[in-house]
């Protein structure tokens, strides 16, 4: 399985997701977005629906319901509701259990050192398991692979 750390150095989670996500479904993609608390799901909804570029990501939450139908679901918990295949953590959120998904992201605040330290225990704990490993470095002008 592929996963990709991803050092927000530049901008906060709010602003660098969305051309991820964008990506995503360029790709012909679903995605779960793992959000560390009910308080994250909301201000990421918020920030979803505010974002400009992408114009527009459909996406849901367990508030707005349709499960099933979103190509990004938002959640909490370990829910895949939409049978996605790309997994976003933000922070580490949620448990250990990747079989279901081809390719996971891992997005970190690079401003905040226990983040940081916690995503470098994210990264020993993926390699010892035998994951393809990418860390990606938030630049300028989007990322930029470093590792």
């Amino acid at each position: 399985m592929d996963v990709g750390f991803y050092h927000l150095t530049r901008t906060p989670l709010e602003e660098a997701l969305p051309a991820l996500l964008g990506r995503t479904l360029d790709a012909g993609e679903r995605a779960v977005v793992r959000c560390p608390d009910a308080a994250a799901v909301m201000a990421l909804d918020a920030a979803l629906w505010a974002c400009r570029d992408p114009v527009w990501l459909p996406h849901g939450t367990a508030k707005s319901g349709h499960a099933a139908w979103q190509p990004i679901w938002l959640t909490e918990g370990e829910d895949v509701p939409n049978e996605a295949r790309f997994l976003f953590r933000v922070d580490g959120a949620g448990g250990e259990e990747f079989a279901s998904f081809t390719r996971i992201f891992d997005l970190f605040d690079g401003g905040n050192p226990q983040s940081v330290q916690r995503a470098r225990q994210r990264w020993v704990a993926m390699k010892s398991s035998g994951h393809n490993l990418v860390y990606w470095k938030q630049e300028e002008r989007g990322w930029k692979k470093a590792g």
